[in-house]
Formats: structure tokens, C-alpha cells, sequence
């Protein structure tokens, strides 16, 4: 053990390969800009390099019925499940290239250091790419990992359409990741992910990295406002049902609604189209998207009370009918105790500044804490951006949260069963 705690893998190396693999998806005229979006093109590029390198240092693949790669290096003890070391390998249309990369590369760089230091951990340990984490081609997000822990169905999974019609399956297909293996089949000891933080706490305290212990609640909806399209010039202020005006009345609202709790509860619209979209003529329905955020069940609850109450008020002052659809929901999670306290005695023993700390963003490691020990790591990212071009990290940032992963993974592996 005392050998394995001085080991630390190679920040130079780990740099490398987020520099080479940010070819994938490059946008043009961006520093770092990424558009990786699941199964394009790019995403399947990538695809292919991980798969390669992952065997370069002899490991077996394995991807399942919704292109999930799971990337194995055998452990010394066969009747073990693996620990997981996963994230996503996909991005938004502008997104960065380190939501959810550096996660997937760092577990590249574990394999490579526990490799030339001649060490077999006990347990299997498997680097994992979840498909479609970000949600940004087929909604709704995070659904390999939510199939895989049984939220959804495959069929379900497989159905849903981006916004040319295509199904994931027919995209799968077409990209040839539509794996023989059944979601769920391969069960996990442990997951552990390696994630920037997107937000701007870590950077704001001077602190190193963040021991993730949970994820706030989330919840999605739907929402259209109905009434009436009407000439813009010839009908009075007074006889028009606008769905516009009465959508930016429902926004303003929102907004009062994610302010309703200060430091715990977030709301945002993140799509508003307006319909039929022609300047002259006042919109008759407007479809938009709700998202609302809270660390406990009960917040949530007041939240979506709130926006209903909002609807039916905004209904009876202007006019125009209101639809709100439920479209996702994701419970406040826990992580597991003993996972954290693998990260937090590496962060604690390599010396790094840290916090305990929620996540405010949904990721993969949602989904398997409802069947696996899982636990995060957070380091900081410049000015809290994410899902940006602009997103950026140090690579001593990088370095330092591979070494927290490689060390709480080790641990993790010595002492479970």
C-alpha cells in the first residue's frame, strides 16, 4: 500500500492526450471549442481513438446495446467486479473540451501509470465512455447510464429522436456502436468520475479540488402557451390573446421561482420559440423549456407547485391557454459513504486544498449510485464556465485530480470486497 500511495500519473502525458483527442469536433475559430454531439461524425472519431488506445494497453472492449464502451484491464481476483472510471466522451453543440473528457481521459491515464508500474489491483478496473451524457442530440440526458441503472427502458432509450428525426437507433446503427452487450448485464463494485466542476465555487475559495458528495434534484418540463395569431397592425392591444406576452409574463416568473430559495433552488428556459415567427404578426403559441433545481425532494415540490400555480394564474389574466409536460425528473442523490471517503483521504493525504461540495449539474454518476457504490471529483474551471467554448482548465488542475482519482481508486480497490 505505502508503495501504491507514492505512485502519481503523468500530467504531461494526460495534457497530451486531452490536446490530441480535442481534435474531434474542433470549431473552427475557438481556442477550445468543441461540438462533439453523440454519434455525429466527430463523437464517432473519437470513438475509434479511445477504443485503440484502450487496447494499446491491452484491454479487452466491451460496448453495449446503446455504444456504451467499457474498456477492461483484468484485476488479480476474477470473482470481483470492476471499479468503473467513467464519463462521456460527447459534448453541446458549443460546448468545451473537458465536461466529462477529462473524466474518460484520466481514466486512460490511470491504466497507463498502474501498466508501467507493474501493479494489478485486485478488482478489474474499466474505463467507461456513457453514450449521450449531455442530452444535447437526444434528450433525455444521461440515458446509456440511466438504462444501465434501470430509470429507463431500452426501447425508450432507443426511440428518441433528435431534431432531424433520427432515432438513436438508427443513429447507433448507422455509426456501427449498436453493441451485442444488454445494458445493466456487467455490473459495476464501484464508479468513480473525474469532472470540472462548470461551476465557479472552487475557483472563487482557492481550492484545489471538490469531494463531491451528491447531486441536486432535477426536473424538466415542457411548456407551450397558446392563443390566438392575429394581424400586428390591425388588431387592438385589447382584443389580442398573444402567447408571447403571456410567455414572457410565465419567464419573469420562473425566474422569481429559481430565486425563491437563495443558494438552493435554480430555475431556467433554455429554449423559447415563438410561432408562426413572422414580424408582423403577433405569435400564437410559444413553446418553451423549463428546468428547475433543488438539493432536496421537498424544494423541488414547492418549485413545481409554484410554476403550476404561475400557469393557471397566467391562464385566467390573458387569455391564452398553458400545457406544462414533465418531461425528466432526477431525484437529490447521496453518494456513497465509503467512496468518498476514498477520495477524500487521497485529496487529504496528496496535500491538495479541497471542500465537500454538491453538484449542481446531472452527470453519469446519478444514475449508477442507484446501483453501485460512486462518488465525484471536482476540480476548478476557469471563471466557473462550462457548456462554452471558453471552458478551460490548468493542466496542473488536470493533473491534480488524476492523481486523486488514481489514489482513491487504489485505495478503494485495497479495502472493498
Amino acid at each position: 500500500m505505502s508503495a501504491h500511495r507514492d505512485l502519481r500519473i503523468s500530467g504531461e502525458r494526460l495534457w497530451h492526450t486531452l490536446t490530441e483527442t480535442a481534435q474531434f469536433g474542433a470549431i473552427p475559430g475557438t481556442a477550445r471549442g468543441m461540438c462533439r454531439l453523440t454519434l455525429a461524425e466527430a463523437d464517432v472519431a473519437v470513438r475509434h481513438w479511445f477504443i485503440a488506445a484502450c487496447k494499446a494497453l491491452g484491454m479487452t472492449i466491451a460496448i453495449d446495446q446503446l455504444g456504451t464502451i467499457r474498456a477492461r484491464r483484468e484485476g488479480s481476483d476474477p470473482a470481483l467486479a470492476p471499479i468503473g472510471i467513467g464519463s462521456h466522451l460527447d459534448t453541446q453543440p458549443t460546448g468545451g473540451r473537458f465536461d466529462g473528457i477529462l473524466g474518460v481521459l484520466a481514466g486512460l491515464e490511470v491504466v497507463r501509470t498502474l501498466n508501467e508500474a507493474g501493479i494489478v489491483t485486485r478488482h478489474p478496473i474499466e474505463v467507461i465512455d456513457w453514450t449521450n451524457e449531455e442530452g444535447a442530440r437526444f434528450a433525455p440526458a444521461m440515458v446509456a447510464s440511466g438504462v444501465f441503472a434501470g430509470e429507463f427502458t431500452l426501447d425508450y432509450a432507443l426511440a428518441q429522436k433528435d431534431r432531424d428525426g433520427v432515432t438513436l437507433a438508427e443513429a447507433l446503427d448507422h455509426a456501427g456502436f449498436a453493441g451485442p452487450v444488454e445494458p445493466g448485464a456487467l455490473p459495476l463494485a464501484a464508479h468513480f468520475e473525474l469532472h470540472i466542476e462548470q461551476g465557479p465555487v472552487l475557483e472563487a475559495e482557492r481550492l484545489e479540488i471538490g469531494v463531491v458528495e451528491g447531486v441536486q434534484g432535477i426536473r424538466w418540463y415542457d411548456v407551450s402557451v397558446k392563443g390566438q395569431t392575429c394581424h400586428a397592425g390591425t388588431t387592438p392591444m385589447a382584443l389580442r390573446r398573444d402567447a408571447l406576452h403571456a410567455a414572457a409574463r410565465l419567464a419573469i416568473a420562473v425566474d422569481a421561482i429559481g430565486r425563491s430559495d437563495p443558494g438552493q433552488s435554480l430555475s431556467t428556459i433554455g429554449l423559447f420559440q415563438a410561432f408562426p415567427g413572422s414580424r408582423n404578426t403577433a405569435p400564437g403559441e410559444v413553446r418553451m423549456t423549463v428546468d428547475l433545481r433543488h438539493p432536496e425532494v421537498a424544494g423541488l415540490d414547492r418549485m413545481e407547485a409554484a410554476l403550476a400555480a404561475q400557469i393557471a394564474a397566467l391562464e385566467g389574466e390573458t387569455g391564452c391557454t398553458a400545457t406544462l409536460s414533465p418531461i425528466w425528473s432526477s431525484p437529490p442523490v447521496r453518494f456513497d459513504p465509503n467512496v468518498i471517503a476514498a477520495i477524500a483521504g487521497a485529496t487529504q493525504r496528496l496535500g491538495y486544498t479541497h471542500r465537500a461540495m454538491l453538484s449542481g449539474a446531472g452527470h453519469d454518476s446519478v444514475y449508477t449510485a442507484r446501483v453501485a457504490p460512486t462518488g465525484m471529483i471536482f476540480v476548478p474551471c476557469e471563471n466557473g464556465i462550462s457548456h462554452n467554448v471558453a471552458e478551460n482548465i490548468t493542466p496542473d488542475e488536470a493533473t491534480r485530480g488524476a492523481n486523486v482519482l488514481l489514489q482513491a481508486v487504489l485505495d478503494y480497490d485495497a479495502s472493498a470486497g
